[in-house]
């Protein structure tokens, strides 16, 4: 049998945060989208989800840890009296009448119907499905313009997940009633899926700005020039004012994340090999207005 511990590689007394990020971290791992190459990774994906179903839950992990419910979530019954221990119970209650249940013609079956009529009724009447917690990773882009993605559930049903534009990484998405099915007819639980954005290779976030560090030449800073930049929503035109040093940060205003802006700093580039007449101007060159570019750095000796 399971043990949800076990498969998240997490021990009883962790965080709710600790089994999180393990769980983020294998269901990354193991999705079978990312091991098609492997067979087994679909089993294991299933595991891992229905571990982090149970541990995830409070009230399930709670039932778990005193031994009610088993690694799969099912109810654990409890053993049944041996045969002397009934007929010994049956003797001990021949009061009511001179008959006591074994008397009665009750059979063991019906011992257990009429205690768990007494104490369990609440139990078998409706109730919904626990929440699923699921894990979904997109590009940066995506996350930027919006985007529907398709999920595979560890039963191998699919869910279509619509993620708006400008969703933020870690935040999670709650999908009413795509969650595991109630019991006696109740309502079907929630799914929450936790987002994870892909860093991408040129842009970053810093709320709803999107950072673009755009290499220029050494002519280009100092004449000016207009160049194509890539913003979220495709290439657009940046005219770069003359004079233009490494750090100098350009604004295209509204070009970010949901009304925010794209601020592009400036990095000079020199040439990847050597430029004789670049090198030659300027051994006799000299501002015309000297200066020390290193006078802001704090002296520490």
């Amino acid at each position: 049998m399971s043990d949800p511990y076990q498969t998240l590689g997490v021990r009883r007394g962790d965080t709710d945060d600790t089994i999180r990020k393990a769980y983020r971290k294998l269901a990354k791992t193991h999705h079978p989208d990312l091991n098609p190459d492997k067979p087994d990774a679909m089993e294991r994906f299933k595991a891992i989800n229905a571990a982090n179903q149970i541990l995830s839950d409070p009230q399930l992990r709670a039932r778990f840890d005193r031994g009610e419910i088993d690694g799969d979530g099912a109810e654990k019954r409890a053993e049944r009296p041996a045969y002397r221990q009934r007929e010994a119970a049956g003797q001990a209650g021949q009061g009511f009448g001179g008959q006591g249940f074994g008397g009665q013609g009750f059979s063991g079956e019906d011992f257990d119907d009429i205690f768990g009529s007494a104490f369990g009724a609440a139990r078998r009447g409706p109730a919904k499905g626990t929440d699923a917690h699921y894990s979904l990773t997109v590009d940066f882009l995506d996350a930027a313009n919006g985007i529907v993605r398709r999920l595979t559930l560890p039963d191998g049903r699919t869910l279509d997940v619509s993620i708006p534009a400008g969703f933020q990484d870690g935040h999670a998405m709650r999908l009413k009633g795509q969650g595991n099915p109630g019991r006696q007819g109740g309502p079907a639980g929630d799914a929450m899926v936790e987002i994870s954005v892909a860093p991408h290779a040129q842009f970053r976030r810093e709320g709803n700005d999107v950072l673009l560090t755009l290499p220029v030449t050494l002519k280009e800073a100092v004449l000016g020039a207009s160049v194509e930049v890539p913003t979220i929503k495709g290439r657009l035109r940046l005219t770069i004012p003359a004079h233009s040093a490494s750090g100098t940060k350009l604004r295209l205003a509204g070009r970010g994340i949901a009304g925010g802006h794209q601020i592009v700093e400036l990095k000079v580039m020199l040439p990847p090999q050597p430029e004789p007449a670049l090198e030659a101007f300027l051994k006799d060159w000299e501002p015309s207005v000297p200066f020390d570019p290193r006078a802001a750095l704090e002296d520490r000796s």
